[in-house]
């Protein structure tokens, strides 16, 4: 797949199938939309091209400039798109002044004549331009002009339940991890660099690996003791991870740390990709290091049985 990060870099195609959005985790419906998108670029002998924006739109036009939490990393997201089969992904910087573009002008200055348009896919009410000014309805009545054909993917359910990056966000908030990566069509990860903790983890039996996530846009499901699987240089370990403040020793920031099961390599400074299982319990605080002990064994145990099934 081609990545331009800008306009400036794309090269006017002859023959492009086009589709834009945040497409923020790449879900069950994201995807929905990009197999249809490889669909009429092989029946008309065209080229699949996403438009997306960084950073998230949202958190420039909010009025507090707030950051939206994100399901994916940009560097997940181009991954993900590359695995979906897609050749040329436009990543345009969402800027305070990009946001005042005309649905008129996106269409006819990234559309026309950035990309060469000649067949747009787009989901279920997806607007864009100033004010999400523009529509399928708008797109359809004046797609002639632009020389370009318009196709609208219908309204996805699953269980009666909307595909949309906000459902899923929301479940991982709370900490239902199953129903994200139902919708996710995979499991929920999240990858980071392993950092120096308080070392606490050795002292009980349990070495934990402390991972420090550098997106701060990165979603962080709820607090709790979760099942996961761990990928660590192509190998896939089973493990349990804990997110939260550590109550039992009064800690009073959070940190994500994981103990993979059978393995005692050093990996400090070394990068982990996490992917969600199940989330097996809440963070609590217990009266002493022996019940946290004993807890952690409990916990452990549950893991590999819910892992190994």
């Amino acid at each position: 797949m081609k990545v331009y990060h800008g306009i400036q870099e794309f090269v006017k195609l002859s023959n492009a199938v086009v589709t834009s959005g945040t497409f923020d985790g790449v879900h069950l419906g994201h995807q929905k939309i990009l197999n249809r998108l490889k669909e009429v670029a092989l029946q008309t002998g065209g080229e699949t091209v996403v438009i997306t924006f960084y950073p998230h739109p949202r958190s420039i036009t909010s009025p507090d400039n707030s950051i939206v939490k994100l399901l994916s990393t940009l560097d997940e997201k181009i991954e993900l798109l590359t695995e979906n089969g897609i050749q040329h992904l436009l990543i345009i910087p969402f800027t305070r002044a990009f946001s005042e573009l005309s649905s008129e002008d996106f269409i006819q200055q990234v559309l026309v004549e950035t990309i060469g348009t000649k067949t747009l896919v787009i989901g279920y009410d997806h607007r864009f331009g100033k004010n999400r000014e523009g529509s399928f309805e708008y797109l359809k009545e004046h797609s002639s002009r632009y020389g370009f054909s318009v196709e609208e993917i219908h309204r996805q359910d699953i269980e009666h339940v909307t595909i949309s990056s906000s459902n899923i966000r929301k479940a991982l908030m709370e900490g239902e991890v199953s129903k994200a990566d139902h919708f996710l069509g995979r499991n929920y990860s999240l990858s980071g660099v392993v950092v120096k903790g308080k070392q606490l983890g050795r002292t009980i039996g349990f070495p934990t690996a402390n991972i420090q996530v550098r997106e701060v846009a990165k979603l962080i499901p709820l607090d709790g003791v979760y099942a996961v699987k761990i990928d660590y240089r192509d190998e896939v370990f089973d493990g349990m991870l804990n997110i939260g403040n550590r109550p039992t020793v009064d800690g009073t920031y959070q940190t994500i740390e994981v103990n993979i099961f059978d393995f005692n390599k050093e990996v400090y400074g070394e990068s982990l990709k996490v992917e969600f299982i199940e989330r097996v319990r809440s963070e609590k605080k217990f009266t002493s290091l022996d019940e946290l002990k004993h807890q952690i064994s409990l916990d452990q145990q549950t893991i590999r049985a819910i892992l190994k099934g």
